[in-house]
């Protein structure tokens, strides 16, 4: 049960998408009910909160000082519950995570699906973003931990573990280079190209590597989603660089193969697992944490 009136889910989403009928499909209520519970509350606080504009809502200097007040008292009310599930062992508990797409498949779901099961009272919030977009969820400690890609130097983040992982090229299964150990650039010139496009992590390495290669009218398919090209390759489309991230869940499968590249211009990308500093975490996060520690560690092994 939530101590947050109806008005303070209103507000705080008219807010976010500063327009009635977006938060109203949110909400899934009607933009005339939300539009009541904010005029009554504008009437009671004696003070505007919108400014109504031909292209929307915009918070006044007053709003922004309410919508500031109502995400500090959920974060402190967050704080609060994880103190109760303290109290109680992990009878109940929440996670929050923040994590990149390349591990919705596989071994992080698995892990998930596990933890729910040793703890079914256990919930959980997963948001699937960019690195970026991730970076700035744990910084303004909207979620318990990060798994993101490439962290920069920031004052807001806190890296808990990291596991570097290989760039090489992704092939299909009883492919001649597939049982190669290593491979470089210039072993695959002869062979069509799934080429990765910004804004995949994956994208600058492989820039990279064609300007240095001067690849570029090689035959190719150029594409920013890692589970089509997957799925391309698969197919027979061609070859593709990728990072051993991208195609664990094909490697477990046996449904492709994948062969590092070698040479010092060949950089691995870096999984980090990342916190706010200072932060203090629930119980429930740091067991989650623990254990998905555990399987990074697993993964640079496998690398």
């Amino acid at each position: 049960m939530s101590p947050f009136s109806r008005f303070s889910q209103y507000f705080v989403e008219v807010a976010r998408t500063g327009s009635l009928r977006k938060a109203a499909e949110v909400l899934h209520v009607s933009a005339s009910a939300i539009n009541r519970q904010i005029l009554q509350a504008e009437k009671t606080m004696e003070t505007p909160l919108f400014e109504r504009l031909p292209t929307g809502l915009k918070l006044t200097s007053a709003g922004e000082v309410l919508f500031d007040d109502i995400k500090r008292w959920r974060k402190e009310f967050a704080r609060t519950r994880e103190r109760f599930d303290e109290m109680q062992g992990l009878r109940r508990g929440h996670v929050s995570i923040s994590m990149i797409a390349a591990l919705s498949e596989g071994l992080t779901a698995q892990l998930l699906a596990d933890v729910g099961r040793e703890f079914p009272y256990l919930t959980f919030n997963i948001r699937i973003e960019e690195s970026r977009n991730i970076s700035e969820h744990v910084s303004s400690a909207e979620v318990d931990f990060g798994l993101l890609l490439d962290p920069v130097e920031h004052t807001g983040l806190e890296v808990r573990a990291f596991a570097e992982l290989p760039i090489g090229i992704a092939m299909p299964i009883g492919h001649p280079l597939a049982e190669r150990k290593a491979l470089s650039f210039s072993d695959i010139t002869d062979y069509r190209h799934i080429i990765p496009s910004e804004p995949l992590m994956v994208n600058a390495r492989a820039k990279l590597l064609y300007n240095r290669y001067q690849l570029h009218e090689a035959p190719s398919i150029v594409c920013n989603d890692v589970r089509m090209m997957r799925e391309l390759i698969r197919k027979g489309a061609g070859v593709g660089v990728l990072s051993l991230l991208d195609v664990i869940p094909d490697l477990h499968e046996k449904r492709l193969a994948f062969v590092p590249l070698q040479g010092h211009s060949v950089k691995p990308l870096t999984l980090a697992l990342c916190v706010a500093p200072r932060r203090q975490l629930s119980r429930a996060a740091q067991i989650v944490i623990q254990k998905v520690i555990v399987m990074m560690e697993k993964l640079t092994l496998e690398a």
